[in-house]
């Protein structure tokens, strides 16, 4: 009897499927079809999970890195009792619609990830399954399995030709996260047609020399072979695994079946009739629900809930015994921090020369003693980038109680994996060279897109890299950077802005931040001759003034500050009334209010100049479009030489500065 129910939830979210792309006209019907037997045995046989309470901490994690079939994953979640509604899913990739075109995180319940680049989800599994064992490691205890959740994730053919998804495998593998599971749908179809186009590799050997377990079921509608390598893959130690299933693409329609053409096209109405006819199933009917599932969808919810309910008193007790640990826990899943976290943040002394990436790493270190579950790393380069937690060891597979990770050379994958540990609650950053931002754009995308506090820790801001030459000097990055929605993109002029700025970053819950930090030293500003630091958290501020109108404004971020400072004191000099502003932080600038904005940058002085060493591209929004100012940055790529000799050769220099305020100034 239980075999026949099976078979009708496993039809009813492929019917599901069909008939919404049908009726948004767009989607992708073939994926679902395929796949219906892989997410009902998952959700039904191996996952807890509570759809009354998605964001439940020891959930097991679903995660559809094929993103364009989700109308496979709403299907999923519809029977399995979540709030994705019948009306939900036939407004499918409509405005509004909880059934957006590929899944998003916290705008459907029950989805982890927002998916659809593809590798992306694959990679960001990493992150879950590297937060699972932290956590795991931390706070379970005797007779307290409180954190044993597990991680399945669904890709296909396009996820394992991306490269992200080789660099988290490679990185999953060598720590031997058992917690993870992939399943990787060869059904051997991608847009264009045939794999065999672009892809003949053998995928199990590559994963075995990635110290993968490898599983591989010959028809994915064998539900018994299909039950049997997922509950191997589960009992697994020692190495995450990879279930390869051999698929049909739309499943049972007469004419689509295995043709790239039911990859991303509705199947027309004729063909759909033909296919429900295949699976037995009333033809007549749209976006149908057996009674049968319908009652079995009330049993899950009951059971579920049931399951959190247990984990809830275990939790109870738990807190009894370990309170310190359980208040740890509270806070994690509520995205707070403890009381005293800033405490210890330093001040910096003026007249003394400092870093941006050294001032960082002090504060980084001081913030992460007082947060005991704030992890994260770079991409090979924590020796340069300066973010070791001192005080804790590296997170390796004999020691998953580290919080300093080595993502290894695989910048793409450590922002996604970043991703995957800001989702699972933890405070984590990331970091490489801000020229190589670039790698990891996509990751950075969508911590933006999913309201994720990652913190990006970019180091080598700019052409004061010097002799590394131009390959290593960023250009664009900033600029490309302030382009993407809802990322903090952050430049702090001297240590103390870096201390004040650590602050606010800590204090953001709903987007990601691009912290930019020199390697050269940067003077420590005299704050009781200039304005305070406090100022940063305005995102622009008066750092230095003249009495009066000032005739020039030098606006400036980073390490150009410095070069605005000293401006204004050789145009003092020769009675040019001038203002420096420091503007770190563009975005939190334009936020304030517009009296804020004019006693900064006031309408009636036209007179402006924007220093930066980077691209020029954005800065004319705040010296205007017609003459009066000035922007001073990199309009080529740079070069190799000394520092003073770049910025002389680029103009970036005190006497470029005053040059062309006196200039301006005299029109």
């Amino acid at each position: 009897m239980k075999n026949n129910l099976d078979q009708l939830c496993i039809n009813t979210i492929r019917t599901l499927s069909m008939d919404a792309v049908q009726a948004a006209n767009s989607g992708h019907p073939g994926t679902p079809m395929a796949l219906a037997p892989v997410t009902f045995t998952i959700y039904d046989k191996f996952m807890k999970f509570n759809p009354q309470n998605p964001n439940w901490i020891n959930r097991d994690k679903f995660i559809l890195s094929a993103g364009h079939a989700s109308m496979l994953l709403y299907s999923t979640l519809h029977i399995n009792g979540f709030d994705v509604t019948l009306d939900d899913i036939k407004s499918f990739r409509q405005l509004h619609s909880k059934c957006a075109g590929h899944p998003e995180f916290g705008h459907t319940p029950g989805v982890e990830t927002t998916t659809g680049p593809l590798g992306q989800g694959v990679a960001t599994s990493v992150g879950f399954a590297i937060a699972q064992k932290w956590l795991a490691t931390r706070y379970n205890k005797p007779n307290y399995n409180l954190i044993d959740y597990k991680i399945y994730a669904l890709a296909g053919d396009g996820c394992m030709m991306e490269g992200i998804s080789g660099e988290a495998a490679s990185l999953a593998g060598h720590l031997g996260l058992d917690n993870l599971i992939w399943i990787y749908d060869n059904n051997h179809i991608t847009i264009e047609g045939n794999t065999n186009l672009a892809f003949s590799e053998d995928v199990a050997t590559r994963f075995i020399a990635y110290g993968w377990n490898i599983l591989r079921v010959g028809d994915v509608n064998d539900l018994e072979m299909l039950n049997r390598a997922l509950e191997i893959a589960s009992k697994e130690k020692g190495r995450p695994s990879l279930i390869i299933v051999d698929s049909h693409i739309a499943y049972g329609a007469p004419t689509k079946q295995d043709t790239h053409s039911a990859h991303g096209s509705p199947l027309g109405e004729d063909e759909i009739k033909a296919t429900k006819k295949f699976y037995g199933w009333d033809t007549e009917k749209k976006f149908f629900v057996p009674d049968e599932v319908k009652e079995y969808s009330k049993q899950i919810i009951a059971r579920r809930k049931k399951q959190n309910e247990d984990w809830n008193k275990l939790f109870a007790n738990y807190e009894k015994e370990y309170p310190e640990l359980a208040a740890e826990l509270k806070l994690i899943m509520n995205r707070e921090m403890p009381e005293d976290w800033a405490c210890c943040i330093p001040l910096f002394e003026a007249g003394t020369k400092i870093s941006g990436r050294v001032a960082s790493g002090k504060v980084l270190n001081a913030i992460a003693n007082h947060i005991p579950y704030m992890i994260g790393g770079s991409a090979d380069l924590s020796p340069s980038t300066l973010t070791d937690i001192k005080s804790a060891k590296s997170f390796e597979k004999n020691n998953y109680s580290g919080r300093n990770l080595h993502f290894g050379i695989r910048e793409h994958a450590m922002g996604a994996i970043a991703n995957g540990i800001s989702l699972s609650g933890l405070k984590t950053f990331a970091s490489t060279f801000l020229v190589f931002s670039d790698y990891t754009r996509s990751s950075i995308r969508l911590s933006a897109l999913m309201n994720l506090p990652v913190i990006y820790i970019f180091t080598h801001d700019s052409i004061g890299v010097g002799e590394d030459g131009p390959t290593h000097q960023p250009i664009e990055h900033i600029a490309s950077l302030r382009a993407i929605p809802n990322l903090e993109v952050i430049r702090p002029a001297d240590a103390n802005e870096v201390a004040v700025i650590w602050k606010y970053i800590m204090e953001l819950k709903d987007r990601p931040v691009a912290l930019i930090l020199s390697r050269q030293d940067l003077p420590v500003f005299d704050r009781t001759k200039y304005s305070s630091a406090e100022g940063a958290l305005k995102g622009g501020y008066v750092l230095a003034d003249s009495k009066g109108t000032p005739d020039v404004i030098l606006i400036a971020t980073g390490s150009e500050v410095q070069i605005a400072v000293e401006a204004y004191e050789e145009l003092k000099k020769e009675s040019i009334k001038a203002r420096v502003v420091s503007m770190p932080n563009w975005n939190l600038y334009e936020r304030q209010r517009p009296e804020y904005w004019e006693s900064v940058l006031p309408s009636k002085v036209k007179v402006r100049i924007a220093i930066e060493a980077g691209s020029t591209f954005g800065w004319r929004r705040f010296v205007g479009l017609h003459g009066d100012g000035e922007v001073l940055g990199m309009r080529t790529f740079g070069a190799s030489g000394k520092i003073n000799d770049l910025l002389k050769e680029y103009g970036l220099t005190v006497s470029s500065v005053v040059d062309a305020a006196k200039k301006l100034v005299k029109r």
